[in-house]
């Protein structure tokens, strides 16, 4: 159990180093208990996000709940567009959406959680 522990622990640190460094658009962070951000918001859940597709207009934020009990990191399949710090229980993550396209996304933690925008 304890490796476990280290194993999330440095993957959060990698996940916050790559977030950091390869950060785009517009992205904000919200501190647990704030107010998240206005547009659509996605649940994180039992290993997957909810709804699994959306579809908002351009200029839009899409804000991200941790709702699981453990770490998640919510990013663009390109991983440069947007990509979270690990979200722990009840942490948000807003990205606001000013291009149209579909943008396919997923969890750096756990590859086969994944979803998808469409920005119109």
């Amino acid at each position: 159990m304890k490796t476990l522990k280290l194993i999330l622990a440095t993957a959060a640190l990698l996940a916050t180093a790559l977030a950091l460094s390869a950060a785009a658009g517009t992205t904000v962070e919200v501190p647990p208990g704030d107010k998240p951000a206005s547009g659509a918001t996605v649940k994180i859940d039992n290993f997957s996000f909810g709804p699994a597709a959306i579809t908002i207009p351009a200029g839009s934020s899409v804000t991200w709940t941790n709702n699981d009990d453990v770490p998640h990191v919510v990013s663009s399949d390109d991983n440069k567009l947007f990509k979270s710090k690990a979200l722990d229980t009840d942490d948000h993550f807003s990205f606001t959406f000013t291009k149209p396209g579909t943008y396919n996304y997923y969890c750096a933690i756990h590859p086969k959680m994944t979803a998808r925008i469409v920005v119109q």
